[in-house]
C-alpha cells in the first residue's frame, strides 16, 4: 500500500454509514443513533397522519418524504449500505430488488385497475350459466 493510501486509511475517512471495526461501545452507539432516528421518523409520521395542525393536502407528500428518510436510515445504520467501493455488489443487489418489487407492485396495480374493464358483463355471464 502506498504512503498516501496508508495515510488516508489512518485518518479514519469513511463513507456515510460505514463504521470502523472499533470497540463495542462505538458500534452500540451507532445502532442506538439509528434506532433513535427510526423511532423519531415513525413518531413524526403518526403525528402528521393524526393531527389537524398540518395542511391536509400535504399529508401524503409528507408521509412519502418521511418513508424515504426512514428507508435511508435503515439502509445506512442497520444494513450498512454505503457509497464505499467495497459495497458495489450490495448496492446493485438492492437496486435489483427494488426493480423487482416495483415491477410486481406496478403490475398488480395495473391488473387491478384494468380488471373490471376486461371482465364479461354480468348479464352475459348470467345468460351463459342458464
Amino acid at each position: 500500500m502506498s504512503d498516501h493510501a496508508q495515510e488516508f486509511d489512518d485518518r479514519g475517512d469513511l463513507a456515510p454509514g460505514e463504521q470502523q471495526h472499533g470497540d463495542l461501545r462505538s458500534r452500540i452507539l451507532f445502532y442506538l443513533a439509528g434506532l433513535g432516528l427510526a423511532v423519531l421518523l415513525t413518531a413524526t409520521s403518526f403525528f402528521i397522519a393524526g393531527t389537524n395542525l398540518v395542511w391536509q393536502p400535504s399529508i401524503p407528500v409528507a408521509l412519502i418524504v418521511l418513508a424515504i428518510a426512514q428507508m435511508g436510515v435503515h439502509l445506512v445504520f442497520f444494513l450498512h449500505i454505503t457509497t464505499g467501493p467495497d459495497n458495489t455488489n450490495n448496492v446493485l443487489a438492492l437496486a435489483f430488488g427494488l426493480l423487482i418489487v416495483l415491477l410486481v407492485v406496478g403490475g398488480s396495480l395495473w391488473i387491478m385497475a384494468n380488471l373490471n374493464h376486461n371482465m364479461m358483463p354480468m348479464d352475459q355471464l348470467m345468460q351463459m350459466q342458464h
